[in-house]
């Protein structure tokens, strides 16, 4: 859900509180430490999910179900991990966050219409053109 317009300018302005008091800390929750230790827990999901494939396959072939088992356990473990571990990871857009306009304010992403508004808007342009 976005914000609204009051709810981003008291967002800013918290923002750029913690930026005067300690940029230290500041800079450290913009994410870089933080966006390669995720990137890095999530490489490891993969190769545990990876592993985690051998592991059932080597049980199917050598007809150990306990060994199937397991190899199945890891791989849904590493998939739930590099899963939840991609959706927090943070995207940082344009350098040092986010795109900027005159007077250091953020400039906002422009907000995405419903599917519903999208097709009232073309099935309106097709009447318009059809001089309806």
């Amino acid at each position: 859900m976005p914000l609204s317009d009051r709810e981003q300018r008291v967002l800013e302005e918290m923002e750029r509180a913690l930026h005067a008091e300690d940029p230290k800390f500041a800079t450290t929750l913009q994410g870089s430490e933080l966006r390669t230790v995720t990137r890095k827990r999530v490489y490891q999901a993969i190769a545990g999910f990876v592993l985690g494939i051998g592991l059932l396959m080597g049980g199917m072939v050598a007809q150990l179900i306990w060994l199937s088992v397991v190899g199945f356990l890891i791989m849904l473990g590493c998939a739930v991990v590099a899963v939840t571990g991609w959706r927090r990871a943070p995207v940082q857009q344009g350098g040092q966050g986010g795109p900027q306009v005159a007077g250091g304010r953020r400039q906002r992403a422009p907000k995405r219409r419903s599917m519903m508004t999208r097709i009232e808007d073309r099935w309106q342009r097709r009447r318009d053109a059809r001089g309806e």
